[in-house]
């Protein structure tokens, strides 16, 4: 195991003292989420009682795997803890996800939550964010012109970087297509100097049906190093 994936799987072993029994936990998509997957199925195994509510088919399915018990989101009102990965983590635990393409779930769930507890390695943690591309989903049809918004958000709330892309995939560059259907923008900011800002400018533009930076939903983050891991509360 590299010292990346070895920081990976101790900040998600981490996150299982957030977990108690007869607890409902959002399982998050990702690398780092997978290793709590995996680990949260040992524990079921061992007899800890609790149900799962996926945020991605990908995740559904190694969760089926590894036999940890799954509820569809129409079966709950709320979730106990929410255990996720990010992108970029900054101080104020303002997040960017949708790596993975599964941001439009993965807030849902996190809102849902009465706790959220991020897991990443500690590369993660940045001052400012916007060095990753920023997802953004959106509807298929009109996505150049939504895509074209979005750089203008970018332009307007003052980002370093405006450039977007279509998301593809594939020898084709056949363009991603997300479980709820939906195409996904890189949007390529570089460096967005109010993630508050330039959220509510997406949050504006018809055919954006969700975007990757999540305010004001975590609680806890786990940066995950070689050795050990490091809490951080709000």
């Amino acid at each position: 195991m590299s010292d990346s994936d070895l920081a990976k799987f101790n900040a998600a072993q981490a996150a299982l003292a957030y977990i108690k029994d007869g607890m409902v936990v959002g399982l998050g998509t990702g690398s780092t989420s997978a290793h709590f997957v995996r680990l949260l199925g040992d524990k079921v195994r061992q007899g800890l009682r609790v149900k799962g509510v996926p945020t991605s088919e990908a995740t559904r399915n190694l969760a089926e795997q590894v036999g940890v018990p799954l509820l569809e989101i129409s079966q709950v009102t709320s979730i106990d803890v929410d255990v996720d990965g990010a992108d970029e983590i900054d101080p104020q635990f303002r997040l960017v996800k949708g790596g993975g393409g599964a941001l439009l779930r993965e807030k849902i769930v996190a809102a849902a939550s009465k706790r959220v507890v991020v897991i990443a390695d500690a590369s993660k943690w940045v001052e400012t964010l916007g060095a990753f591309p920023l997802p953004v989903e959106v509807t298929r049809f009109g996505f150049a012109l939504t895509a074209q918004r979005i750089k203008e958000a970018l332009q307007a709330t003052g980002c370093e970087g405006v450039e977007v892309a279509l998301r593809v995939s594939g020898k084709a560059n056949e363009p991603v297509i997300t479980d709820g259907g939906n195409y996904i923008i890189d949007a390529h900011a570089k460096r967005i100097p109010d993630a508050n800002v330039l959220a509510a400018a997406l949050q504006q533009i018809a055919g954006v049906v969700e975007h990757g930076i999540f305010i004001g939903l975590a609680h806890v983050v786990i940066l995950g190093k070689a050795k050990g891991a490091e809490v951080k509360e709000l």
